[in-house]
């Protein structure tokens, strides 16, 4: 019996971006302020009033700031709430993100 050989291409096309090392994980929320940021889709107001129960309970000492201090993150607006983040997080802040919750 002969056998029959093809050549294969990968389906992929090369990397285009290199991975990057994430940064660095926060020992504790104690003492931190974090802020909240949501997409007004799927009960966030309801999911983060018990996220916010829960951190409080487990980090006394932490700072929320709630979602509705900075806007929906998908929508019309979504492209001016975004890109005002970074000048946001710095003026109140901000020492880590939650970002959630869309399906």
């Amino acid at each position: 019996m002969d056998e029959q050989q093809y050549e294969v291409l990968w389906p992929r096309g090369p990397r285009q971006t290199q991975l990057k090392p994430l940064a660095k994980r926060l020992d504790t929320l104690n003492g931190k302020t974090v802020a909240q940021l949501w997409d007004y889709l799927f009960r966030g107001d309801e999911m983060y009033a018990n996220l916010e129960e829960g951190l409080k309970a487990r980090f006394p000492g932490i700072r929320l700031i709630n979602w509705r201090e900075f806007g929906s993150t998908h929508g019309a607006e979504d492209k001016q709430v975004v890109a005002s983040l970074p000048d946001r997080f710095r003026e109140l802040g901000v020492d880590a993100v939650i970002s959630a919750i869309g399906c």
